[in-house]
């Protein structure tokens, strides 16, 4: 059990009941809360709100009306279609449920309001709680050009760069040739990796300066950017903070979220490793001045840029919420950070001075995500048709928004969990990490937990050798091109053929369905092979499976050696768990069926098999390939900028359309010279994968 340096409310509702101080500071009983957001980070303050006996109150776009978030409230509340500017930015239509509901408080959890100084402004006028920052610490650390100011003032290093006003192309142009290159090209108001671009040389900065504004100008409403030196290989490590009314403000310990892809991160531990403690004070400290010199309150992150060589530090921006990866300081530091956000905001004192705060062991969290890592983690959409978790434990946390059976939708991050594992030392918590990841099973569409377990099982990962580059400097081991043994398309071959026993027994209306129910017209001691056609990945297979009179089978695949093979059902819950021996191997998966679809998991994840039926058998429109000639989604979006119309004549590589997906914009190109032949979609139209969107003559 995990030491726990603050008590638990056990009273239905809890008011405050601070001590005189010479501060004055509204004290406020909350007893109702709404979460002015929606999936994971709704669902988890909620946990904590119920503990507490506090009543919640969710909101809820068209496209999330059947949502966990929804179902774990005891109110909820729709506030307009599936768009997040129509629905979960309107502050104005959440600040006016919360009224109507009767909340005296809103948590704006991570990302869409959470740092939007506007709707902070707004509930305060209002008389709701915010439970957030004030505003004026909002606005500051918001505007980087500004926090840069404030924290060298406060003695919190800072690093290199243009922060000015002046945002014309050519004074951005001629901070960039000052700087040196590469730089990054960062938005003012930026964050999650949006309106962020690296300009190698020169010659990419003002293509990577546009690329960056028009990003930043829909995600933040404004395109302000900032310059600064690109720090190759750098680690990122973040401290949290938590300070309260009062002026009293402790640090948490620090976080290393080195890796990253797309400036994002994917995976995150706690305490970054190879620190030395005199370094982590200094990160701690220097948090804590920065979070001073704001007159913070509440829960608050201080990210720095860490040399790898020298491990000098650097304040890059401070996050004024709640971050994603909170639970790892949580694992370590025995702590509820929404509990201590919820009394704070309610103006009581925090809980413990920094000589209470011990960190204990080492915590991971990885991020899942439906995305297609080999594909340029292209994101995706689409239904969880099957979803397996981890059993959550004192040293597991499984946060989530989602149930088997849910989608992804276009409209919003492509997050599906968080996997949280913690152990008594970086060894011990990554091997657990990796078991875990194991037992994450999702079918129906891509993600990326066999990367995340062949990233953590890497050997430069493993060796705690971590950067911000560390996916592009190790793409050819982390993506290799994989060979799939023989016994996997064995495997697959014989759940699809157990399968069809069990369905056939069911469908003769047999009383039980086990996998070795004699089948319909079976005849004993009657040999016939059976061919298989197999598809993994590119590559097709022949299995061919003859049954063995004492009820073994004889296996080959194309032309290979015959092996001899055993199988047998594992009960376990609604599970297809089967146990084979190959030539005396024996392992254990479980497989998850869907029509010509099998996704067989097991200690290196999921592999995804497809039966390829006779051509008779396919029909005529699924046989239709996409015209070579054409642009074509790389993944579900909406259809954001089209640059052409038919007749227009185009080259190769020339921009042709801008396709929104998971709140990231995707600039579309020609792949060779042509003339625009039709433009089937619309602006602002939502497209499937693979729906063609330029045609060519």
């Amino acid at each position: 059990m995990l030491h726990k340096i603050q008590t638990v409310a056990s009273s239905r509702r809890f008011a405050t009941t601070c001590s005189n101080t010479s501060q004055k500071v509204a004290h406020r009983q909350i007893n109702k809360l709404l979460i002015a957001n929606r999936g994971e980070i709704a669902c988890r303050v909620m946990r904590t709100a119920n503990r507490l006996g506090i009543r919640t109150v969710a909101v809820f776009s068209d496209a999330d009306e059947k949502s966990l978030h929804v179902k774990l409230a005891n109110e909820a509340y729709n506030i307009g279609p599936a768009a997040s500017q129509q629905s979960y930015l309107r502050g104005d239509k959440i600040l006016a449920v919360a009224k109507k509901a009767g909340c005296q408080a809103i948590h704006p959890g991570y990302g869409f309001l959470s740092e939007n100084v506007e709707f902070a402004e707004l509930c305060q006028q209002e008389q709701v709680t915010f439970i957030g920052p004030p505003a004026s610490a909002i606005r500051d650390m918001g505007i980087k050009s500004t926090s840069k100011h404030i924290m060298s003032a406060a003695g919190v290093p800072i690093i290199n760069g243009y922060h000015g006003e002046d945002q014309s192309d050519e004074k951005l142009m001629q901070e960039a040739k000052k700087i040196g290159f590469p730089l990054m090209i960062k938005a003012v108001r930026g964050g999650g990796g949006k309106g962020m671009r690296i300009a190698e040389t020169e010659a990419d900065f003002m293509p990577m300066l546009q690329s960056a504004r028009t990003e930043s100008e829909k995600a933040f409403g404004d395109s302000a950017m900032l310059l600064e030196r690109y720090v190759r290989s750098p680690r990122h490590v973040e401290v949290q903070v938590f300070a309260d009314h009062y002026g009293n403000a402790v640090y948490l310990y620090e976080r290393d979220c080195s890796v990253q892809r797309r400036h994002q991160k994917i995976i995150e531990e706690a305490p970054a490793p190879g620190l030395s403690e005199e370094l982590r004070k200094q990160l701690g400290e220097a948090a804590v001045r920065a979070a001073k010199a704001v007159n913070y309150v509440g829960a608050g992150t201080v990210e720095f840029i860490l040399d790898k060589e020298d491990l000098s530090f650097h304040f890059m921006e401070m996050n004024t919420r709640l971050q994603v990866e909170h639970p790892i300081t949580e694992m370590i530091t025995g702590t509820d950070l929404v509990e201590w956000q919820i009394k704070v905001a309610a103006g009581e004192r925090l809980p413990v001075t920094q000589e209470d705060i011990v960190k204990r062991g080492h915590a991971f969290e990885a991020r899942i995500y439906a995305e297609d890592p080999a594909g340029g983690f292209l994101p995706g959409a689409g239904p969880l048709d099957y979803l397996s978790t981890p059993e959550t434990s004192n040293t597991t946390r499984v946060e989530t928004g989602v149930r088997q059976g849910d989608e992804v939708s276009i409209h919003y991050d492509p997050m599906i969990a968080k996997l949280v594992v913690w152990g008594e030392n970086r060894a011990s918590s990554l091997q657990l990490l990796i078991e875990q990841l194991t037992n994450y099973q999702i079918a129906g569409l891509p993600t990326n937990i066999n990367f995340l377990i062949d990233l953590a099982r890497h050997e430069h990962f493993q060796a705690a050798d971590v950067h911000t580059g560390f996916i592009e400097q190790h793409t050819a081991t982390l993506f290799p091109k994989k060979v799939i043994p023989a016994t996997k398309v064995v495997q697959i071959a014989l759940a699809h053929t157990l399968n069809e026993r069990v369905q056939s027994g069911a469908s003769l209306g047999a009383k039980t369905c086990g996998p070795f129910d004699v089948e319909y017209g079976f005849r004993p001691n009657y040999r016939v092979p059976r061919s298989i056609k197999i598809k993994v990945g590119a590559v097709e297979y022949i299995v061919t499976i003859e049954t063995d009179n004492d009820g073994s089978y004889s296996v080959r695949v194309d032309d290979g050696e015959w092996m001899k093979v055993t199988v047998r059902r594992k009960p376990y819950a609604n599970r297809f768990l089967l146990e084979t021996n190959i030539e005396g191997h024996v392992s254990c998966f479980n497989a998850v069926i869907a029509g010509e679809n099998i996704s067989l998991f097991d200690e290196n994840g999921m592999i995804g098999g497809e039966i390829v039926q006779p051509r008779f058998l396919v029909t005529e429109s699924s046989m239709g390939g996409v015209d070579a000639s054409s642009v074509t989604a790389p993944m579900p979006g909406v259809l954001d900028k089209l640059f052409v119309k038919p007749g227009d004549t185009v080259k190769a590589g020339t921009p042709v359309a801008v396709l929104i997906a998971m709140k990231m914009e995707h600039v579309l190109k020609a792949a060779k010279d042509g003339v625009v032949k039709a433009v089937p979609n619309a602006e602002g139209s939502n497209v499937r994968k693979g729906a063609t969107l330029i045609s060519f003559e």
